[in-house]
């Protein structure tokens, strides 16, 4: 996908998603699917001692979307906002730009998403695109060292038994196993995802150390 005007609804970038999920080509991880607040006390010390909720889980999705540079600072060094509108579906939609550490080495570029957010479902994904179009009509390009890559954020669970829902998909033409070697990696620790670390500390003003 070129452009991020593709979709007109959260539903057809989630459609756009699971076809790609679906493709024996691609390069697919899922995190695993454990509770927010047993990994909180098995891997955490906390003060004070907090619950999370799924509220909260969405809030920090949401925050996070729309500024990655606070959320994912080992990722992104910067980034902005393009076309955020209000979808007939009740969604938001817009095209983010940012500056991105590569997935594999250490180059960074422009990297260019569509995102949806689904407040009904609780549910983001970011759909990566090759161009954008500038407010003066210019067409910006994404740095080409690397395949598109297509995201889902999610809150799952219960409201006090909430999940943190991820999965990537990257657009391959053959799976390629090195760019999924780090999240399994990351996976086998048993921590948190770091944006959700920074969350927790930055907006709910809990101190949190790892065991």
């Amino acid at each position: 996908m070129k452009f991020g005007n593709a979709f007109e609804s959260a539903a057809q970038a989630q459609h756009q998603f699971e076809t790609c999920w679906s493709d024996p080509n691609a390069t697919r991880f899922e995190l695993p699917l454990i509770g927010v607040n047993d990994i909180l006390r098995e891997h955490y010390i906390m003060k004070p001692d907090v619950n999370l909720t799924r509220s909260m889980i969405w809030d920090m999705e949401c925050k996070k979307a729309l500024d990655p540079s606070t959320y994912v600072p080992y990722v992104v060094s910067d980034a902005g906002l393009s076309g955020r509108r209000r979808l007939s579906d009740g969604c938001e939609h817009f095209v983010r730009w940012s500056t991105q550490k590569a997935w594999l080495g250490e180059q960074r570029g422009r990297v260019l998403e569509s995102i949806f957010i689904d407040h009904a479902n609780q549910r983001i994904v970011f759909l990566g695109i090759a161009e954008m179009k500038s407010a003066d009509g210019r067409t910006v390009a994404a740095a080409d060292y690397q395949p598109l890559v297509h995201v889902e954020h999610a809150a799952g669970g219960s409201e006090h038994n909430p999940y943190n829902l991820w999965r990537i998909v990257f657009l391959t033409a053959m799976k390629d196993e090195r760019y999924i070697q780090p999240f399994e990696k990351m996976a086998m620790t048993g921590l948190l995802p770091g944006y959700l670390e920074i969350y927790i500390r930055k907006d709910l003003k809990v101190e949190l150390m790892r065991r």
